[in-house]
């Protein structure tokens, strides 16, 4: 049997900054779990930082994207704020259907999203400059679309979107769905070997290959086995999956796709690594801009949407502060400030990471302030990681 040769996770496909940031993640768990004396990994408190975590994780997905090309958006709090309040009252005040309320709210997201790309695509003003100025314009337009009252949400079916009572899948279909999802794994595995032999490639060794699938399979099933050991004490099954969550996955593998097997995904990291080079060669990089904006529109109303199902209400402190956790999220997922690299899968353990973090400092009744100045201070250290991490390994 061969040894794997140098640079096998290359080959493979594994990225060592993400498996740092995994076992960040399984140590930070571990000393929450002792310092909160066992409440940190109960089943009870994973089920909610889960759900808690979709709404941050929608938005990293495709902050990843926006970032990747040179952009930033400083505004979706504000945005998905203002978006979910404008849902909740065309619901509760003006007694519009929750689907069309939603799509209300999609395309006032559109008009915003295509208004600031416009300004950043078409004019060259920078998105920092135009989106910190959204930052503050929607926050106010959230107010002043219920007069600064909360907007309660009453629809049975919309409120299972947030994840609250009725709010997971069962857990039938949470075991149906996670040996789906490692059945995928291994085809996929069975498929790139099969790739590598046709093109006369060399293949890692399969025993190799069998145990880095193995251990992503491993933790859906771990992931399936809590959500379906939490069981709220008046209803009679255990709930499952939560939907925030598996809107969230469907989120980032439908970017998953488009970043790895679409025109658009390419234009987006051929423009962030050398926008000039990527008009030079004939991209549409504003019209690119422009399509990226809007995607991020209907991922902030999705977000918006999960949020205040979540929450049963439209509050106009919505989103508040949300900005600094998506882009951190993307950060500490790999993702490049200056462009042209970032990953969703980072993104996904980036937002956990933020989320647990802010979890586990809550459970320790650590004071706001502390909480502000020491999440604060992660995204830096993130920043240096990343700097660091690619002068280490000759990464541009």
């Amino acid at each position: 049997m061969s040894n794997p040769t140098p640079g096998w996770w290359r080959r493979t496909g594994v990225d060592l900054r993400l498996l740092l940031m995994s076992v960040l993640l399984i140590a930070m768990g571990v000393v929450f779990n002792v310092m909160s004396g066992g409440v940190f990994l109960s089943p009870e408190n994973l089920y909610n930082v889960a759900q808690q975590t979709a709404v941050v994780g929608i938005v990293s997905t495709v902050m990843v994207l926006v970032i990747v090309a040179r952009h930033i958006d400083l505004s979706v709090g504000s945005v998905m704020g203002f978006v979910g309040v404008l849902i909740a009252y065309l619901q509760y005040t003006s007694g519009w259907s929750w689907p069309a309320a939603c799509l209300a709210g999609l395309a006032v997201a559109l008009l915003v999203s295509i208004y600031q790309g416009w300004l950043t695509a078409m004019l060259g003003v920078p998105s920092f400059v135009v989106t910190l100025g959204g930052l503050m314009s929607f926050r106010g337009a959230a107010f002043l679309v219920a007069d600064g009252k909360t907007q309660p949400v009453n629809d049975e079916f919309f409120q299972r979107l947030g994840g609250g009572y009725d709010g997971g899948i069962g857990t039938t279909a949470t075991w149906i769905l996670a040996g789906f999802v490692a059945l995928v794994l291994f085809a996929r595995m069975l498929q790139k070997r099969r790739a590598r032999a046709h093109h006369e490639m060399p293949n890692e060794p399969l025993w190799l290959e069998l145990l880095l699938t193995a251990v992503p399979a491993a933790v859906v099933f771990v992931f399936a086995a809590v959500m379906n050991n939490y069981q709220i004490a008046s209803k009679d099954a255990p709930q499952g999956l939560p939907i925030p969550v598996l809107i969230w996955a469907v989120v980032a593998i439908v970017l998953s796709f488009i970043v790895h097997r679409t025109r658009f995904g390419r234009y987006v990291f051929a423009m962030g690594g050398n926008p000039d080079a990527a008009a030079l060669v004939g991209i549409p990089v504003k019209r690119v801009t422009l399509m990226l904006f809007a995607l991020l529109a209907v991922l902030v109303t999705v977000a918006a949407i999960v949020s205040i199902a979540r929450l049963n209400a439209g509050t106009n402190s919505l989103g508040t502060g949300m900005e600094l956790y998506v882009i951190a999220a993307a950060v500490i997922g790999g993702t490049a400030l200056a462009g042209g690299t970032g990953s969703i899968f980072g993104s996904v353990l980036g937002a956990l990471i933020m989320q647990s973090l802010d979890s586990g400092m809550l459970l320790l009744d650590v004071p706001i302030g502390k909480r502000m100045v020491i999440i604060g201070q992660v995204l830096i250290v993130a920043v240096v990681f990343d700097v660091l991490y690619r002068k280490r390994f000759g990464e541009n």
